[in-house]
């Protein structure tokens, strides 16, 4: 590591937010993944100024770029596999504007996905993308890995809900795309830029979209005794043209989990629930939890519960957002996995999920977006054992790779980062990784902004000029 950096970069921003030393960076080589990759130096600006300036800096150093959020990503997108400087957004945290009479807001990245929501509340207002991380989690963050949550179906992900975004390019120009009120001519720019995983940019500023707090919320929680039953409601209530605002799904193993961490209510004896969500209109959400119920029986629904208020809807949804913390009591770490299938392929696929889970000898738990047929397998194991972590791998590839082969998607809200990048090929030829190039070259021709994300390395690594820091130097490989 060169020394003129840090001493540049103490002096722009003081050296209480610079940090070098191995035991300090130590602690940002890590997100939510099982991904690894340490930076050089972590930085901690204050404003989009400062931000452009540390970009200048470390181009002029030639050293490589990754922004942060909370890290709380799970695909490694937010890691420094290449070192260089990590900026690490915290500090950015302010909500700059909230415009209830245009359900706006302009926030920086460092705001807390949940705290949007509790800012809106008084006009009677919320963000509507949440994340089970939404309490940590930051909207930064949310916009690069175009973030969803159980609202998704209804709500969509994060991009629906992005209006403008301001941008730090890689030579540290300043720049803004799109627009407050959402309808701004030509191409669509802050479209490219959510899920683009900072390849082509740092945001340092967000325009969103606030929704409206329905007049009925609804919750639903239908019990089964086989996982193929609760699979076929899912399959049912879409093809009836039913949309409820959430549909997830708990296996049996996974409930029973929870419940004895949580105790929300989830039945110790059975083998499936969903927790189903509508709102609207309060005579619409009533005639949506009778179909519901409706379709729920006619697939043998044990039993089908109303949440009596608010406070046993809470619990309920504690439940599901808090899962993952829970099978953390069951084994020293988790494997969380993202990806998508037809909801038609449900009960084919979770059964493909059990036979992995069998053959590889680990537990798999399945807590997942039943309604858009995005699926969380957890692989439980032990990261103490070379040999237990390479079969988690191998065995998450499996799965990932049999989404794909039943017409699915490597991810639906985790982003590709470092963990899905050698399996990109699955869904995309030469000629798509020509086009993504170009577009990536065009704002980011040297790989300076996060390195190594999103492409494979093994294809064409040249061309997108990945960066290794040796020492003072930085080749490209």
């Amino acid at each position: 590591m060169n020394p003129g950096i840090v001493d540049e970069l103490e002096k722009l921003l003081g050296s209480s937010s610079v940090l070098y030393q191995p035991e300090d960076t130590l602690l940002y080589e890590f997100d939510g993944s099982v991904e690894k990759g340490r930076p050089d130096i972590v930085v901690f600006p204050e404003s989009t100024e400062k931000v452009s300036e540390i970009v200048k800096l470390a181009a002029k150093y030639n050293v490589p770029i990754v922004g942060r959020g909370a890290g709380t990503g799970l695909s490694g997108g937010a890691l420094a596999r290449t070192g260089g400087v990590m900026i690490v957004f915290a500090r950015m945290n302010r909500i700059l504007e909230l415009d209830a009479e245009n359900q706006r807001a302009v926030v920086q990245p460092g705001v807390v996905n949940y705290e949007l929501t509790r800012a809106a509340e008084p006009h009677g207002l919320y963000f509507a993308p949440d994340p089970s991380s939404w309490k940590s989690c930051t909207i930064g963050g949310n916009v690069a890995e175009n973030a969803g949550g159980p609202h998704t179906l209804a709500y969509g992900v994060t991009t629906n809900h992005v209006t403008a975004l301001e941008l730090v390019l890689p030579d540290g120009e300043i720049v803004r795309v799109g627009s407050k009120d959402g309808h701004t001519l030509g191409y669509d720019l802050t479209g490219l830029f959510v899920g683009s995983e900072g390849t082509l940019a740092l945001i340092s500023e967000i325009t969103v979209k606030l929704s409206r707090k329905p007049e009925a919320v609804k919750t639903l929680l239908a019990i089964f005794d086989t996982v193929d039953d609760a699979a076929d409601t899912v399959v049912d209530i879409t093809a009836r043209a039913i949309t409820p605002s959430a549909c997830e799904m708990l296996d049996g193993w996974t409930l029973r989990t929870v419940e004895d961490y949580i105790h929300a209510g989830f039945p110790m004896d059975s083998a499936a629930v969903l927790l189903i969500e509508v709102e609207g209109l309060t005579e619409a959400a009533s005639e949506q939890v009778s179909a519901i119920t409706e379709v729920c029986n006619a697939h043998h629904a044990r039993e089908v519960r109303v949440a009596s208020d608010n406070a046993e809807r809470d619990l309920l949804w504690k439940g599901r957002k808090n899962a993952f913390g829970a099978l953390g009591r069951m084994a020293p770490s988790n494997y969380v996995l993202d990806g998508v299938i037809p909801r038609s392929k449900l009960p084919q696929a979770l059964r493909r999920i059990q036979q992995i889970g069998e053959q590889s000898g680990f537990p798999i738990g399945n807590i997942f977006h039943a309604g858009d047929g995005n699926l969380h397998p957890i692989i439980l194991y032990d990261p103490r054992d070379a040999a237990q972590f390479e079969r988690a791998r191998e065995a998450a590839a499996h799965i990932i790779r049999y989404c794909v082969e039943v017409g699915g998607a490597l991810t639906g809200e985790h982003g590709v980062g470092m963990e899905k990048s050698e399996l990109m090929p699955l869904l995309f030829s030469d000629a798509d990784f020509d086009l993504m190039r170009r577009i990536h070259d065009a704002f980011n021709p040297d790989s300076s902004l996060n390195p190594g994300k999103i492409f494979p390395l093994n294809k064409g690594c040249g061309e997108i000029r990945v960066r290794k820091h040796v020492g003072a130097i930085a080749v490209h490989l």
